[in-house]
């Protein structure tokens, strides 16, 4: 008996020398069962989806405005009424962690998507083109890795922020349009800047090397002899064996985006109050945390374990998208 590989038709030969056609067996078939046997992958897959589930329905049913705030039922514990206790300002916690949900699912995501869409971009042109584009590309990639992340990120959003807002002032003056006079989203585009103008070289050094590596492999070699198009190649031999490292690097971003954000958040330059932020209650905590642990606990237990199961989808997805992983 003699079987072919995932993607084609199974054949098998019987004992009167007839060859017979078993079910046909895709790549993502054979992803798909290798991943529902990795049982920290399918964990991670769980929690990141009640995660998303959380950010898109929990402010429509949080149970208090969370932004409500009351002095007289400041610090309480977890109870029937509060089911996380409130803050110091008596605001109520489970509200305020729906929203914070939002929040970090917004920054993960559009931070994220704008990395992968500018890594992409320069790192296929930078491995198809190759000579100086190649050397003047990776040379700003190499320019923005070399420097510190986070303080990179800090000095993009204290020195951008107050001439922003001074301009907006002026245009309010000139025009009296109250749009100008709201500042609010100000925080959200910082974040998404700053945090995805350091996240795309990581990205782009990625597909680069994927793209360098698969088109030196023999069967892209072989599919050009027979004269098979680029654009079969990109679809059928170079995307499915450069996906798995690159979502193991997408998931990766997105679960660092939120730690980044809470952290920036923490520090008090990222998201700023009246909007919700894991990092902002983090820092609310921290005065109080010695007589109520919990204003702490909660957001760093969630933010912590958000990570992880980034972290655990992102390895069971590139095992399981690995096209040479055939059992």
């Amino acid at each position: 008996m003699s079987e072919s590989l995932p993607g084609s038709k199974i054949s098998r030969v019987v004992d009167d020398g007839s060859i017979q056609s078993g079910e046909q067996r895709s790549l993502w078939q054979d992803a798909s069962r290798r991943f529902r046997k990795n049982r920290l992958a399918v964990c991670g897959l769980l929690v990141v989806l009640f995660f998303l589930v959380t950010a898109v329905f929990g402010p429509h049913v949080s149970p208090y405005d969370f932004l409500e705030q009351n002095i007289a039922r400041a610090f309480q514990g977890p109870s029937e009424e509060h089911f996380l206790g409130t803050d110091d300002l008596g605001r109520d916690v489970f509200s305020r962690m729906l929203h914070g949900a939002r929040t970090a699912a917004l920054v993960a995501f559009f931070t994220t998507a704008i990395s992968l869409l500018i890594g992409v971009l320069v790192g296929t042109w930078s491995g198809i083109r190759g000579g100086r584009t190649d050397e003047f590309l990776m040379w700003i990639s190499d320019l923005i890795q070399a420097m510190p992340g986070l303080l990179l990120v800090i000095l993009i959003n204290t020195t951008l922020r107050r001439p922003i807002i001074n301009a907006f002032d002026d245009l309010y003056m000139q025009t009296r349009d109250p749009f100008f006079l709201n500042t609010l989203w100000l925080d959200y585009v910082l974040v998404f800047s700053a945090l995805a103008l350091i996240g795309w070289p990581g990205l782009a050094r990625l597909v680069r090397g994927q793209v360098l590596s698969i088109n030196e492999e023999d069967y892209v070699l072989a599919a050009r002899a027979i004269g098979a198009s680029e654009v079969h190649i990109m679809l059928r031999h170079v995307i499915p064996n450069a996906l798995g490292p690159l979502v193991v690097a997408v998931t990766a971003s997105m679960g660092g985006a939120v730690t980044l954000e809470a952290g920036l958040s923490f520090l008090g330059i990222g998201i700023q109050p009246p909007n919700a932020s894991w990092g902002s209650m983090l820092e609310e905590g921290r005065r109080y945390w010695q007589i109520f642990p919990h204003l702490m606990l909660i957001p760093a237990v969630t933010i912590g374990v958000i990570q992880v199961s980034f972290v655990f989808l992102g390895d069971g997805l590139n095992d399981a998208l690995d096209p040479r992983r055939n059992t």
